[in-house]
Parts: structure tokens; sequence; C-alpha cells
């Protein structure tokens, strides 16, 4: 019996996929607990115009995303933090810290958006790497100063 995916299901793929699968699983399972259609002609176009529908979105996401990236790129960003008697700094420079700076700068970015594997604990300058997008990224120059 061939259904269409309403929903991704793991191990058999995702939203809008044609599948064929056994009538007991299909009738017992993925169309009872709302993972699945049946495969009709009117269930197809609905699917297709839902599709087309989210490329649309996600293409408008996307040029979204472009535009940030473009006025990002680039842009120079200082935080102070104290340091010891021995050249180490206190504490730790984190996503907060950063999206903090960046709203100054006027630009309203996610922490989560921000691809910081650890916290920076020295001194010194690094390229941050902000995603707004699953294909779009800009690059922050990050300047951490001694107070």
């Amino acid at each position: 019996m061939k259904v269409i995916l309403v929903k991704d299901v793991e191990g058999w793929g995702s939203f809008g996929d044609i599948i064929e699968v056994k009538r007991g699983f299909a009738r017992n399972f993925l169309i009872p607990k709302g993972l699945a259609v049946e495969a009709t002609e009117d269930n197809l176009n609905h699917i297709k115009a839902l599709l087309a529908q989210k490329a649309r979105k996600l293409q408008r996401e996307k040029e979204k995303a472009l535009e940030i990236a473009k006025k990002l790129d680039g842009i120079e960003i200082e935080i102070t933090r104290p340091i010891g008697v021995t050249g180490k700094m206190y504490g730790s420079v984190t996503t907060t810290d950063i999206v903090e700076k960046l709203k100054e700068k006027g630009f309203d970015i996610d922490k989560k958006k921000v691809m910081l594997r650890n916290p920076i604990r020295n001194i010194g300058g690094y390229n941050i790497q902000i995603r707004l997008h699953p294909e779009v990224s800009a690059t922050v120059k990050l300047n951490v100063i001694p107070e």
C-alpha cells in the first residue's frame, strides 16, 4: 500500500515522502497515529501544495539571513575582562556576552546561532561564526582585551 508521510518517521522517511508499506502497518499504525495518509490524487496534490509553500518560506528566510549576513560580516566587537597578576583571565566570554555586544551594535541574534564550542578563556582576537540559516553564516571578529 502506498502512503504519504505527513510527519517525519524515523527509519521510513520525512514529510512528503511516498513510501510503500504493508497494508496492516498503514491501517493499524501510520494512519491512526497521524503519521501518514493514503496516497490518493487529492492527498498528493495537497502535500505538493504544502511542500511548495514550505519551500517558498525557506527561501524567504534564506534571503532575510543573507541580508543580515552582509551587514554582520566583518563587524568587530570588543569585550573586556579582568585579568589576574599571573595574566590569566577571570571568568570567560560566552555566547551570551557576544550576543549582548551584538545587540548594542543593533543586531538581534539568538545565542544558539553563535557557533562557540567552548567559552573563551584567554585574551586575544577570535573569529566567531554566526550561523543565521543552515546555508548562510557570517563571521564576527571578537577582541577580548584586559580590563
